[in-house]
């Protein structure tokens, strides 16, 4: 993905693409330490 594509990307495919994959490979685990924002 080049540096145009990555401008185009939205607040979550970043997060999708970029962030959550980062906290797991980091040893995290995704069911009790990894929340996405939510709405009250």
């Amino acid at each position: 993905m080049n540096s145009e594509e990555k401008k185009k990307l939205s607040e979550t495919d970043i997060c999708d693409l970029f962030i959550t994959p980062a906290i797991k490979n980091a040893g995290w685990d995704q069911m009790k330490q990894i929340r996405r924002e939510f709405l009250l």
